[in-house]
């Protein structure tokens, strides 16, 4: 049995070879240290979300002990639920989430977009990820939850060490824990605030969305609202820098896209197939099931490898090509069935925008790779600086 490294994709330029070994010597693979399975092949990482029965969220989609747990959607909101209390949640919030909200958003990412890059691109340089991709998706969710402007910076610093990770480190950090009792803290003053002042915020909507009669309680908005800050910033942010590098690592692809602005949201889909910000994700076997020749057994924990499955040659052809004009239709990055991820929408507008600007504006940037840094994480991969001359 091939034992599966948590971080092997992590630091590598591209991991993928070591992915493709994987599939080929045994797609169904064993972590004896930590003690879980981990799904290399797209058709089992697809049946693996689409299984909610037999493949549980209950315990969060981390691997790490202290975010692994039957508590886990304390902070993790309907990420770490099962039908149906999944979908009466999902239900509920999916309310701030619709296409004309999301629409309506346009117009102030572009603004705020065009305004960092007005910031620095006369000092013919930036830290793309400090300077822009890092600021936008929190920009645009503290936004919808009505963060105010001067709490933003603080916000985006205590989310981003909730994830950081010391090289080696397998579990959250003492930093990271008491940053995360900072958001806690922040946003159950801001929902207790928006009780007595409701605005046309998502925390006043979620307060006052009923549905068969049933109200979110405060925890369950607070819940949301982590789950937001966190994870809608992070991913949003990772495929924003591993956007810009893949088509700098890609010159005739970055041509096509001068020539063409058209095609940014295939560079977007693209990107989130050949590098998606979210390379895995956990769960736990509610009973045995069959992967091909493996019995995974009642109570284990399984990682289903979203980075493994979109670098699947049975389903995607030169599938180690960056191709901004290959279809994607069958890529896992979102997930699929129950659990599909219900700030795609949002993503894709976000990195649609931010990519139209960055090609009208800056086009032929180039990125010191020697002084690129990439993040310290088990499940999310990227950059944590990312320094360009323009």
């Amino acid at each position: 049995m091939v034992e599966y490294n948590p971080y092997a994709y992590e630091l590598h330029e591209d991991p993928y070879p070591i992915y493709e070994r994987m599939r080929r010597e045994s797609p169904v693979l064993w972590n004896e240290e930590l003690g879980f399975w981990a799904l290399a092949r797209h058709r089992d990482v697809l049946a693996g979300f689409k299984d909610t029965e037999g493949l549980s969220s209950s315990y969060g989609v981390s691997l790490e002990p202290s975010a692994s747990h039957p508590e886990a959607h304390q902070m993790m909101s309907f990420l770490a639920m099962d039908p149906p209390r999944h979908d009466h949640m999902r239900a509920l919030v999916s309310r701030g989430f619709t296409p004309r909200r999301i629409a309506d958003l346009e117009v102030s990412i572009r603004e705020q977009t065009v305004a960092y890059i007005e910031g620095f691109i006369a000092s013919g340089r930036c830290d793309f990820i400090a300077d822009l991709a890092g600021r936008i998706p929190m920009d645009v969710i503290s936004e919808m939850l009505g963060v105010a402007e001067a709490d933003r910076d603080s916000l985006r610093s205590w989310a981003d060490t909730v994830v950081h990770r010391e090289e080696g480190m397998f579990d959250v950090p003492s930093a990271g824990t008491e940053a995360a009792a900072k958001l806690v803290e922040y946003f159950n003053d801001l929902i207790a605030d928006r009780h007595c002042n409701p605005g046309e915020d998502l925390i006043s909507s979620l307060l006052a969305a009923e549905l068969d009669g049933q109200r979110l309680s405060d925890d369950e908005v607070l819940s949301f609202t982590f789950l937001m800050i966190i994870a809608g910033n992070e991913t949003t942010t990772k495929l924003l820098g591993n956007a810009a590098y893949w088509i700098w690592r890609n010159p005739q692809e970055r041509e096509k896209v001068i020539r063409n602005p058209d095609l940014v949201p295939n560079w977007v889909e693209e990107t989130l197939r050949y590098d998606p910000s979210t390379q895995a994700l956990a769960r736990i076997a509610t009973t045995d099931i069959q992967f091909g020749d493996v019995r995974v057994g009642e109570g284990d924990r399984v990682y289903l490898l979203i980075g493994s499955g979109n670098r699947d040659e049975e389903i995607f052809e030169r599938a180690d090509s960056y191709a901004i004009e290959r279809d994607t239709s069958r890529s896992l990055h979102f997930g699929q069935g129950t659990h599909f991820c219900l700030g795609a929408a949002l993503a894709r507008l976000e990195g649609k925008v931010v990519l139209e600007e960055v090609v009208r504006r800056m086009p032929n940037f180039e990125i010191d790779a020697d002084a690129a840094e990439r993040v310290h994480s088990i499940n999310v991969r990227g950059f944590a600086k990312l320094p360009m001359t323009l």
